[in-house]
């Protein structure tokens, strides 16, 4: 049974910075596209981060030069370095591992941007 198992979503000030984690199991983690995805209030759940099993990344255009996303393949655990943050960036944040079209999610993590 494949889980993921983020951490890390807290109440933060403009400016401020968080890093979130996801923990997998039950996949072998390094042959699958992990992402990072958030939904805001309101919102359509949209992409925000990804990276392939080589360390190829792409961003969402509203974080580039702000987040940075990661993986350690030996912890099976994918990151997302968000600095700078905005209140715009208040969402609950997923992880998501993806292979074809199999595609797993984890429960989510809340971020709260916040004066």
């Amino acid at each position: 049974q494949v889980q993921l198992v983020e951490s890390g979503g807290d109440l933060v000030q403009p400016g401020g910075s968080l890093r979130l984690s996801c923990v997998v199991s039950g996949s072998i983690f390094s042959i699958y596209v992990m992402g990072w995805y958030r939904q805001a209030p309101g919102k359509q759940r949209e992409v925000v981060a990804t990276i392939t099993t080589v360390g190829g990344t792409n961003y969402a255009d509203s974080v580039k030069g702000r987040f940075t996303i990661s993986r350690d393949n030996a912890k099976k655990t994918v990151y997302l370095q968000m600095n700078s943050l905005r209140p715009e960036d208040t969402a609950v944040y997923y992880c998501n591992q993806a292979l074809g079209a199999l595609s797993f999610w984890g429960q989510g993590t809340q971020v709260t941007v916040s004066s």
